[in-house]
């Protein structure tokens, strides 16, 4: 079974409602959601933010976080899952920020890709964030940098219930 099926079944499971806040992914997450039968009810909006300004005015991303952690940063990830849970009845969000190559920027190797996955419980909130590096083509980085955006609500969903704030 793919990861998007795996994931649509989890998250009707768990009567979870999804919104992304994705940028290097491009619209990839929901784009894989949508793909399987039945999940339009699961997906509330999804969010494309490229630009810095885009994220400071759709998911009041702070300048001073972009500035001081740069683009590509878990801080930058984490307000902008944050942006989108707060403008959203969704009770999960993804975010994703990074650097899809073939070139470094800024110092940061093509391939880093930094996740935010935040969750609203009737505790509070819980937000998860995570960097790691791909490697591939533009196009083979976007993908598994999706996937794995999508296996991980599971996992941190499950952090969450345990009552972890990280």
């Amino acid at each position: 079974m793919a990861i998007a099926d795996l994931t649509v079944t989890y998250l009707r499971e768990h009567a979870l409602r999804l919104t992304t806040a994705e940028s290097c992914t491009a619209g990839k997450i929901v784009t894989l959601l949508s793909e399987v039968e039945g999940s339009g009810e699961l997906i509330e909006s999804g969010y494309v933010v490229y630009s810095p300004g885009a994220k400071q005015r759709l998911l009041n991303v702070s300048p001073s976080t972009i500035e001081t952690f740069n683009l590509t940063s878990c801080e930058v990830a984490r307000e902008m899952a944050l942006g989108a849970l707060r403008d959203s009845p969704a009770n999960v969000a993804v975010a994703t920020t990074g650097i899809l190559g073939p070139d470094d920027v800024d110092g940061i190797p093509a391939g880093t890709i930094c996740f935010a996955w935040a969750f609203q419980t009737e505790q509070g909130q819980s937000v998860f964030t995570r960097q790691l590096r791909f490697f591939g083509s533009r196009c083979d980085v976007q993908l598994m940098a999706a996937e794995h955006a999508l296996e991980s609500v599971a996992h941190f969903h499950a952090r969450t219930l345990a009552g972890e704030r990280a």
